[in-house]
């Protein structure tokens, strides 16, 4: 059985309060599971995936987080690299690479995100950007509170994550 969030605020509230920590994330919740845990404690960060094109968290985490003053930190902002122009075709992916198991990288879903990410590149080619830019500037655009958490494996990638701006759409 799953602990509550009540249950998992408990423990971290406890260390704040004893001053070994000095606030809470959490992690893939719901706007329920955000206010049962802030009965606890304050909840200082929520932790979900947004991108261009995994978008629930529009709905109701992020108006939430963005209404109470809760960072929302977006992880996979660049769609695990999809976005930013890096693959395009499933061949791509090395032998060993666990996105190769994701659903939206399987042949028949790879095939219509592959117009997505060609969509990403147009704007980024008529903003004098890179398609990461691109991404990230629109993750950026969601809110002061949005502070996202792109991955990268190189410092190349930094540098070009780096000159991200928000948007106005």
């Amino acid at each position: 059985m799953a602990a509550s969030p009540q249950h998992l605020a408990d423990e971290p509230a406890e260390t704040v309060t004893a001053g070994k920590a000095r606030h809470i994330g959490l992690s893939e919740v719901t706007v329920t599971e955000i206010e049962r845990a802030q009965a606890v404690h304050p909840v200082t960060s929520v932790q979900s995936e947004l991108s261009l094109w995994t978008r629930d968290a529009l709905a109701e985490v992020l108006p939430y987080c963005t209404e109470h003053g809760i960072a929302f930190l977006p992880f996979s902002p660049l769609g695990r690299g999809f976005l930013a122009g890096r693959f395009s075709s499933f061949d791509d992916l090395p032998r060993d690479d666990f996105r190769r198991r994701l659903p939206r990288f399987q042949q028949d879903a790879l095939r219509a995100n592959l117009a997505l990410a060609g969509r990403v590149r147009e704007v980024a080619e008529r903003a004098g950007a890179s398609p990461a830019q691109v991404a990230l500037a629109w993750i950026l655009a969601q809110g002061r509170y949005v502070v996202p958490i792109p991955g990268t494996k190189t410092p190349k990638y930094l540098a070009d994550n780096a000159p991200a701006r928000p948007t106005s759409s």
